[in-house]
């Protein structure tokens, strides 16, 4: 598949099984990808100032509002950071659990008199 992001990622055969235990495959963002969001987030900044310094209001109130504009931004930057380590912490759980139950699994066996 041309553009596929997991180009890099060894086809498992008949014989072959991959288990949770194996490197998870990082996903990379395109620098395409990249250049849209920050360009996005860099317009959407723009137009609120704009918007903000040509409102037909006192300065106190058009300085409220670029400050409540500034936290909401810092705001959205801490809770992405906030959800991502969760996730990411999540996902080191579970393989350290996927290693444990893969080692019980393959210690165990079932023809063994108890």
């Amino acid at each position: 598949m041309p553009g596929s992001i997991r180009t890099d990622v060894a086809r498992a055969t008949s014989g072959d099984a991959l288990t949770m235990s194996d490197t998870p495959v990082r996903h990379q963002n395109t620098a395409a990808f990249y250049g849209q969001a920050v360009a996005s987030f860099a317009l959407a900044l723009t137009a609120t100032a704009i918007g903000i310094f040509r409102l037909h209001a006192d300065a106190w109130v058009r300085g409220f509002l670029g400050i409540a504009v500034l936290y909401l931004v810092t705001s959205a930057f801490t809770l992405a950071k906030v959800v991502r380590d969760r996730q990411e912490a999540g996902q080191i759980v579970s393989r350290v659990d996927q290693a444990r139950l893969e080692k019980l699994l393959a210690e165990h066996d079932p023809f063994e008199k108890l």
